[in-house]
């Protein structure tokens, strides 16, 4: 079940969560097995065995539990770390064990779809809620029960507060409805601010020549380096058309770039009389994609766009950034991170009742 985004809370019986920042996961649990889906349906459970453990000692045998997967900060406990998560997707049996011991993940429960026989995804959230809570009452670490309530000024509060802890906001579910898979029923309230970056570089759409996919958008530090802090992309057809050739004044190459340790790396070629031919550096691939390039077009970091965004992990942006309107009217050099708001720091212990 999804969520669409508001800009307000909306009025009437709704029940109000904190909204997690992780990867969204149902599971299942029926005696010694466990299986963990994602929100796409992949399979994620040889990623999370310490998870696997966790569900065996709290959940009831034969049940199913809608949920996310979030990673405290292994070095600080004291908020979410979206990136240290990221990093248990690993191929290698390995590396999944050993990250299971020093950075373990957390399992936050907020629905509950079946116990025993009863399909509960065919009751109102009201009952669904009602049988997680009875479900999880004895439920120990890394499970929780999402903290919920039907306060919205208690919701506003966890809004503004919760930030700091590494949430990404407030949902509103309806407390009359079934479960609707695939189906945008709930509300979610996200943090939206906007700040004013350097594009340094494009990438094509899909590889087709002459229209631009995304621009890629960095920030200054305070000793002068430009951080990569993100990407926008959503633009209409033509107007990714008109983007490349405005930008085509600006194509340099990596020599002097700021981002010169993305550029191609030469190999050595079985004929000398040929030029040698250039591959993406492994900066370039997705970690989640092997296949995927992410190879670029360098451009002189000339122009300054503001972009609208929810949060920061870390020193980029969470999530996909929104074109907002070019400012020429800004220097690239005053692009800096002290343009940022900060979130006011939030123990997250205090958010998951504990």
């Amino acid at each position: 079940m999804l969520a669409k985004p508001v800009k307000k809370l909306p009025k009437g019986e709704y029940l109000f969560e904190p909204k997690w920042d992780g990867f969204r996961a149902i599971i299942w649990r029926s005696g010694d097995q466990v299986e963990i889906g994602s929100r796409n349906s992949r399979p994620m459970t040889r990623y999370f065995p310490e998870l696997v453990e966790a569900v065996i000692a709290n959940f009831p045998d034969h049940s199913v539990i809608d949920g996310e997967i979030v990673m405290i900060d292994p070095t600080t406990g004291d908020r979410l770390n979206f990136d240290a998560l990221q990093q248990r997707i690993h191929p290698a049996a390995s590396r999944i064990a050993k990250l299971s011991a020093s950075m373990p993940a957390t399992f936050v429960a907020f629905d509950m779809l079946a116990r025993g026989e009863e399909n509960l995804a065919e009751r109102p959230f009201a009952e669904r809620r009602a049988a997680l809570e009875a479900a999880l009452a004895d439920a120990k670490p890394p499970v929780f029960l999402t903290r919920a309530t039907r306060d919205e000024a208690m919701a506003m509060e966890w809004f503004s507060s919760f930030e700091g802890a590494g949430l990404d906001g407030v949902i509103a579910k309806p407390l009359g409805e079934p479960y609707a898979e695939d189906k945008r029923v709930m509300y979610k309230l996200k943090h939206e601010r906007t700040a004013d970056c350097v594009v340094a570089g494009y990438r094509l759409y899909r590889d087709e020549p002459g229209v631009i996919g995304s621009l890629l958008l960095g920030l200054y530090t305070a000793d002068g380096n430009l951080n990569s802090v993100g990407v926008i992309g959503a633009f209409p057809m033509e107007r990714r058309r008109e983007l490349f050739e405005e930008l085509q004044p600006l194509v340099t190459d990596f020599d002097g770039h700021p981002w010169a340790w993305a550029a191609p790396e030469p190999e050595s070629p079985d004929n000398r009389d040929q030029p040698a031919p250039r591959t993406p550096s492994a900066a370039a691939h997705s970690r989640w994609n092997a296949k995927k390039d992410l190879s670029f077009t360098p451009l002189r970091p000339e122009r300054v766009v503001e972009v609208r965004f929810d949060h920061m992990e870390g020193d980029r942006f969470r999530h996909t950034a929104q074109f907002v309107r070019w400012r020429d009217d800004r220097e690239p050099d005053s692009c800096t991170y002290e343009q940022l708001e900060e979130p006011l720091s939030y123990d997250l212990a205090d958010v998951l009742g504990t």
